[in-house]
């Protein structure tokens, strides 16, 4: 999941504009050539990034209303911005599921509201571990009953502050096994399929915000056919000059 990046200094463009033709005393004096970069390798997941619901499924829906899973390029982009709202949950221990009480007792406690096109955001505060052989296996993560009641308020874009919205996969499987069920894995993410809604993970900076009386936006990449997209996710507090 690590994110690769070339980066070519500006002396090397000298020599590309020489052998298309321009010898080096006619290049001007002041051209130091041109600074380039090239991403070698990332993984649309490496990355703060949102998820389209074609990463939880190959279709969304029940029954009738089934249909192909939208790829991350057909994400509204009115959903993509709207008023905030944080939840606080950093006082749940890495292998503790968010529940929906959690969520609204929560809410209850700042006045925070979630309505129709609010963009909710889980505080988890294991941002902290980024860049951390353990923040992959750290963290809590959201119940698949808190994630429908997030989405049957109205909200379809929601992000967490953590690697991964579900709990980490070592806790799901042990939890799984210990309990002999077959419906707790990736349970979080998988009520997109039934309910579509799109998701970022590896959010930072949470702490920075007031619980609600923000606008947040998010700008994803647009990857024709993708699971999912690097995308930078700005919060605005106050008014825009």
């Amino acid at each position: 999941m690590r994110v690769k990046i070339k980066h070519r200094p500006h002396w090397v463009a000298r020599w590309l504009v020489r052998a298309l033709g321009l010898p080096f005393k006619l290049m001007p004096k002041d051209f130091a050539g041109w600074a380039d970069d090239t991403i070698t390798k990332m993984g649309v997941h490496s990355t703060t990034h949102i998820d389209a619901p074609w990463h939880y499924g190959p279709t969304s829906g029940e029954g009738e209303h089934t249909t192909p899973a939208l790829t991350i390029e057909h994400i509204p982009l009115e959903k993509c911005i709207g008023p905030g709202a944080v939840i606080d949950v950093t006082h749940k221990s890495d292998g503790d599921v968010i529940t929906s009480e959690d969520i609204q007792k929560d809410l209850a406690e700042s006045g925070a509201e979630v309505t129709e096109g609010t963009i909710v955001l889980i505080r988890t505060g294991r941002d902290k571990l980024q860049g951390t052989r353990d923040y992959w296996k750290r963290g809590t993560g959201m119940s698949a009953e808190a994630t429908e009641w997030l989405i049957n308020q109205g909200c379809v874009v929601m992000g967490i502050d953590q690697w991964g919205w579900d709990l980490p996969f070592h806790h799901q499987i042990d939890q799984a096994k210990k309990e002999g069920r077959d419906n707790l894995f990736w349970e979080g993410h998988r009520v997109g399929q039934r309910k579509p809604y799109w998701q970022m993970e590896q959010l930072v900076n949470l702490s920075a915000l007031p619980k609600y009386g923000f606008k947040v936006c998010v700008f994803p990449l647009k990857l024709v056919g993708a699971s999912a997209a690097p995308a930078r996710v700005v919060a605005i507090v106050g008014d825009i000059p």
